[in-house]
């Protein structure tokens, strides 16, 4: 009876068992990684799907105002103030007499802008940005369809123009 063989194929049976348990949990480690990369991917496409989707629905290009100097004046008051204005609230931070004339002119002025998609109406009569713009361009809340540079180049184009042409009677600066 010669057992040394025997205990050899033992030894090689036991080596083989011992990698083939180690190659199974490699196996079973490697799945969920690849469970977790499929399910990764997964969310990438719909995010994908999502972004694209919306991208269609924004304007690329910030709309042009109008040639009347009060509109970049109104502009910057909208980006001075945190809620909504009304004509007579704008006609005030203008420095305009408050006049019914000032007051429609205004009004209509407001409604040109919400027309523009530069401002909304939050309630009858009562306007705001279509986003609310801090007092720098780049601290923007997110609630509406512009994307934050529509919103910051329509900020700086009011504050620009406002600094050049947005002086009251008195003499100082709206």
């Amino acid at each position: 009876m010669n057992l040394q063989p025997l205990d050899a194929l033992d030894i090689q049976e036991n080596a083989a068992r011992a990698q083939a348990d180690d190659l199974r949990a490699q196996i079973g480690e490697l799945q969920t990684r690849l469970r977790g990369a499929e399910t990764h991917l997964e969310h990438l496409a719909i995010t994908r799907k999502t972004v694209t989707g919306l991208a269609d629905r924004l304007p690329t290009v910030p709309p042009d105002l109008p040639e009347h100097p009060d509109y970049p004046c109104i502009l910057a008051v909208f980006n001075d103030v945190t809620g909504p204005l009304r004509a007579k609230d704008v006609c005030e931070a203008l420095d305009h007499e408050l006049l019914p004339k000032n007051i429609e002119g205004t009004r209509a002025k407001l409604k040109r802008l919400v027309k523009l998609g530069i401002l909304t109406e939050a309630d009858t009569g009562r306007h705001c940005f279509r986003r609310r713009i801090s007092r720098s361009p780049s601290q923007i809340s997110f609630c509406s369809s512009h994307s934050p540079d529509w919103i910051a180049s329509t900020a700086r184009m009011a504050v620009s123009a406002s600094s050049a042409i947005c002086v009251s009677r008195r003499g100082t600066r709206v």
